[in-house]
């Protein structure tokens, strides 16, 4: 590939192969040779499907120079979770216990992208379960910008394979804020869409009424369109929504002078980082310059919501698994297995305790964005975290309580949440914004994301892998 395509956007790769100024198959084939490259260190993929990836490219140049065009996919290499299951290809989510399952059946989410014409590349790793840690037989995933930098979880060969150019675009989910930590370690934009807006059949649940499927891209344009592909009603899903699917694509154009963003300056301000606050108040500028009007707002407590999201998470996983932990115990891991166990142990009390804090606390949201188009806030309110901070994250459950305070809060509520990179650390690692809307308003969170990053070089960024997998420069790094 030339002048660098790997790093192209989505939908200008997606033009170029309609155009048949490149054919999919020969971007296919660069990319499954570029992972090759480069994957034995980064780890981003549990499984590559060369050959699949192969006959659909060819099957996406075939229909194209018949005249036939799918849309901003056709053709275009897409990586899916590997907790999505693919028909004929191991799906293990993370796990020992799914080692040796082979779907006889794609999700929902893959179908779709296969009607949309795009090519699945490969099945991207995760943790286990899609909880917090690795299965200790499974390598994590490396942070393409520095390789003693987390990668987020649990979606991190996700955001990590799109940063580093190994796919164009991703399947990723999100419980307590696995989209969006990851974008925000790598550098690039995902969207968590309102709970119900895509369907979760053929995916492993880690707690259903949190987990939400939805896309990474390098921009906000390459998430609409990968988004307007999966979202809508799905008759094998009930808890899908059967509100129309909008032209989320269009949406990324829109004019967004006079939209509303609330701000609440305590909740982004109290112990926030220096440069995330700069990163913060940046983005108040680009937005006011597009004409967006900042208001401050007053967001409700998450404190104990917060608290919440463990226990409430913690019990779903324990249903999930109740079958398989109680044969096959000695094949999870430590993290997932004290899950589990927490889960078991909550009272019915308790629990229903949970679910109506839950319910006021998702009205309360809800109200506050009757009043304002989006909120803004950060993903996380510290700096970029090294892994030698992730591994003393069991030690300090304060901040556990910091990490999830931005990200939780929205998966116990439902409501679409956009992540796109606003700034860049003093050591130079991606810094991460977020956008909140209203109940299925995506098209409200597209539309300024995509306003804001035509004002701004935040995710042209990329990683220089030329050379090698970039390393830790900065010593006592934390």
């Amino acid at each position: 590939m030339s002048f660098k395509m790997e790093f192209c956007d989505l939908t200008e790769v997606g033009e170029l192969i309609a155009r048949r100024v490149v054919t999919s198959r020969e971007v296919t084939e660069a990319l499954l040779a570029r992972i090759q490259r480069l994957d034995g260190r980064l780890r981003t993929y549990a499984r590559v499907l060369d050959d699949r990836a192969l006959r659909q490219a060819e099957a996406a140049d075939r229909e194209i120079r018949e005249g036939v065009h799918r849309g901003p996919l056709h053709g275009v290499p897409i990586a899916v979770k590997d907790l999505c299951w693919t028909e004929g290809a191991a799906t293990a989510g993370g796990t020992v216990i799914h080692g040796d399952f082979v779907p006889t059946h794609d999700a929902t989410v893959v179908r779709k992208l296969t009607e949309a014409g795009a090519v699945l590349i490969g099945k991207t790793q995760l943790t286990e379960g899609a909880y917090s840690d690795y299965h200790p037989s499974i390598p994590p995933v490396c942070n393409p910008w520095n390789s003693a930098y987390w990668a987020g979880i649990s979606s991190g060969g996700s955001a990590a394979a799109t940063a580093a150019g190994l796919c164009f675009g991703a399947i990723a989910s999100d419980t307590g804020g696995s989209i969006r930590w990851p974008c925000a370690a790598n550098g690039v934009s995902g969207l968590k869409p309102t709970w119900g807006r895509v369907s979760r059949h053929g995916t492993f649940d880690l707690a259903p009424s949190l987990d939400h499927i939805g896309p990474i891209a390098r921009s906000v344009v390459g998430v609409a369109a990968i988004f307007k592909a999966i979202a809508g009603h799905d008759v094998d899903d009930p808890t899908t929504s059967s509100r129309p699917v909008f032209d989320y694509m269009a949406d990324t154009f829109a004019d967004v002078r006079g939209k509303r963003i609330g701000i609440d300056r305590n909740w982004n301000g109290d112990d926030v980082d220096v440069g995330t606050k700069a990163a913060l108040a940046e983005a108040c500028a680009v937005f006011s310059d597009l004409g967006v009007e900042i208001v401050d707002v007053s967001f409700p407590d998450v404190r104990q919501i917060v608290l919440d999201w463990t226990p409430n998470c913690a019990v779903e996983a324990a249903i999930v698994h109740e079958a398989a932990y109680a044969l096959h115990k000695e094949q999870y891991g430590p993290i997932l297995s004290s899950v589990v166990e927490a889960g078991m142990a909550v009272s019915g009390m308790d629990y229903q305790r949970i679910l109506l804090r839950r319910a006021a606390f998702r009205g309360q949201v809800e109200a506050l964005l009757s009043s304002v188009d989006a909120v803004l806030t950060p993903i996380h309110p510290f700096a970029p975290l090294t892994l030698k901070t992730i591994a003393t994250l069991g030690e300090q459950p304060e901040l556990i309580a910091k990490l999830q305070r931005y990200t939780c809060p929205f998966n116990m509520s439902g409501h679409p949440t956009l992540a796109f990179p606003g700034g860049v650390s003093a050591d130079g690692m991606p810094i991460g914004l977020q956008l909140i809307a209203a109940a299925f308003d995506e098209s409200s969170l597209l539309a300024l994301g995509a306003a804001f990053q035509g004002w701004t070089e935040w995710h042209r960024r990329r990683p220089d892998l030329d050379d090698g997998l970039a390393e830790s420069h900065v010593a006592g790094a934390a």
